[in-house]
């Protein structure tokens, strides 16, 4: 499996939030909504969630073992901070 394609949208306002990301699977599969969130320990990403009945949240879409959830999380920080050097348009 490779991901094939990465879309960063940075968020500008303050917060813990830095940015949304959409990653394309093998030129097959997308997935919307992945999070780039700075934590205490850095930057690490939240796959897309719901809140369920029960006030919590729940993924929709996630890794089922932890080598593929490092190696998206690894491909998407890599791509954002790219576009945290201002690079002109297609330059990252």
């Amino acid at each position: 499996m490779q991901i094939t394609d990465v879309r960063v949208r940075k968020i500008e306002k303050e917060g813990k939030m830095k940015a949304i990301v959409s990653i394309t699977m093998d030129n097959e599969f997308v997935i919307h909504d992945i999070k780039v969130i700075e934590g205490e320990k850095g930057l690490f990403i939240a796959m897309p969630s719901r809140k369920a009945a029960d006030g919590e949240y729940r993924d929709i879409a996630h890794p089922i073992n932890s080598a593929t959830r490092d190696m998206i999380q690894n491909v998407i920080l890599s791509k954002y901070e790219m576009t945290t050097l201002d690079l002109p348009e297609g330059e990252f």
